[in-house]
């Protein structure tokens, strides 16, 4: 078992907090470099889907996981993203430039949502954000002029200073640069006094309040931080499909990114990353699983669907920290063996009393 013998306040905001953690990010980070020459092109394309969908997961994961606001409408923050993208470069301008103006676009538009939605809570949110996912995947279907509606709009290959990445290797790597860049962000911001401040709001409103926090301003921050980020995967989504239409950014979508993050594991950062490696992984093993199956069920139309719901029902009962959780779980089991305890990591919240008279 480790024990880490802290000396100064600085070791606390290290992001690796010892040599082991040092050493497997690393080797991560090598094993990702390398992916190009080690997976096939079409396990490539799906670690670039994995990346991309990583990046969204962090934008929901800041918002629910870190500041306990529940949304339904992701989705529509990603469309927002993908269909900016998609226009300006269209119209010649260049990556990064495009990339900003998604990013700015989809935090304008998180503000809007988060103002409106910040004396709700709950179910009373959700539904809020999942009426705002309707009315802007309306308004991408029917503003003809600019989305080409339903009908769709193609995509060009990204450019950048005047090099255009035409490879799947050239994009994958550029997604890979701006999931670390995410990362890095959401983890510098979460030992920020902002971040100190969302986990605030989410154990207790009334506490943070009364410490000195400013509700409506960190619940709006935290709602176009987590839409900025949504829209970066929305601009790379568009590029990697090259075509995008109105039906993609729907409530089904929404789900995908919920479930990304419950299933991950709400309130931490290697959730985002497990959660999107599940949501891209299962399709697959649903259908090579397919062929093992009676043609009553393997063939139904809606068995994805099911599983995906069953999967969701199974962790909420069974493992509500995710699949990160199981892992700390396992690793603290081996790490303490034999002194673990089963409700080590059973989570106790204590309420006031002005809490408990909601």
């Amino acid at each position: 078992m480790r024990f880490i013998f802290k000396t100064a306040y600085a070791q606390d905001l290290q992001i690796a907090k010892h040599g082991g953690h040092a050493f497997w990010y690393s080797a991560l980070m090598l094993l990702l470099i390398c992916a190009p020459w080690l997976f096939a092109e079409y396990w490539l394309a799906q670690l670039t889907f994995v990346l991309i969908y990583s990046i969204a997961g962090l934008g929901l994961m800041l918002l629910a996981g870190y500041t306990g606001l529940f949304s339904l409408g992701h989705a529509a923050f990603l469309g927002v993203g993908a269909y900016t993208q998609a226009v300006m470069t269209n119209a010649g301008v260049p990556f990064p430039a495009a990339l900003a103006c998604a990013a700015g676009l989809s935090a304008t538009v998180g503000i809007i949502v988060g103002l409106p939605a910040l004396r709700l809570k709950g179910v009373y949110l959700g539904m809020a954000t999942l009426s705002f996912g309707f009315i802007v995947e309306e308004i991408l279907a029917r503003w003809e002029s600019i989305t080409n509606g339903n009908a769709g709009l193609a995509v060009k290959k990204p450019e950048i200073f005047g090099w255009t990445i035409e490879s799947n290797e050239g994009f994958y790597f550029l997604c890979l640069v701006l999931t670390v860049s995410a990362t890095l962000g959401i983890l510098n911001l979460l030992r920020s006094p902002t971040g100190r401040a969302f986990v605030a709001i989410r154990d207790s409103e009334i506490s943070a309040q009364s410490m000195g926090i400013h509700l409506a301003q960190y619940k709006t921050t935290a709602f176009s931080l987590s839409a900025a980020l949504t829209g970066v995967a929305g601009a790379l989504y568009a590029h990697k499909l090259q075509f995008i239409a109105p039906d993609q950014f729907n409530i089904l979508q929404s789900i995908d990114l919920l479930l990304m993050i419950v299933v991950g594991g709400l309130a931490s950062v290697h959730g985002a990353f497990l959660g999107a490696a599940f949501l891209i992984l299962m399709p697959q093993g649903i259908s090579l699983v397919k062929e093992y199956l009676p043609d009553a069920i393997g063939q139904a139309p809606g068995l994805k669907n099911v599983l995906y719901g069953a999967v969701l029902i199974l962790f909420v009962l069974f493992e509500p920290m995710g699949i990160y959780g199981r892992w700390l779980k396992v690793r603290t089991y081996f790490q303490m063996f034999p002194f673990y305890r089963k409700g080590m990591f059973k989570r106790q919240k204590a309420f006031q009393k002005s809490d408990r008279l909601k």
